[in-house]
């Protein structure tokens, strides 16, 4: 695979599982021969939500609620065949969303 470039980015809810499982990938790649560059922190999402916790009058009792994605990007550089083939049957967390991409 000459003049490859593989792309993974991890979004995940939990900065620790997320952190974990692209140390378990840049470990992997790196083991196997390949080039690698990060783990990137990506910029964190940050979702609030304001709920009015009174059911009737009292605008002022409210609760508030954020939900925060961390990111991170993983570029594997010239990876070999032994690679990829270690990096398909590598078992992440249930709770990390993986995106990869070829280029």
């Amino acid at each position: 695979m000459a003049n490859q470039r593989i792309r993974i980015r991890l979004k995940a809810f939990d900065h620790k599982l997320i952190d974990a499982s692209t140390a378990e990938i840049v470990e992997t790649a790196k083991r196997t021969g390949a080039q690698v560059s990060g783990p990137i922190p990506l910029p964190t999402r940050k979702e609030r939500y304001t709920v009015l916790i009174s059911p009737h009058v009292n605008k002022d009792a409210r609760d508030q609620y954020e939900i925060r994605t961390h990111k991170r990007l993983v570029d594997i550089i010239e990876p070999t065949d032994k690679t990829v083939d270690a990096l398909m049957r590598l078992d992440l967390a249930a709770g990390v969303d993986v995106q990869i991409s070829l280029g």
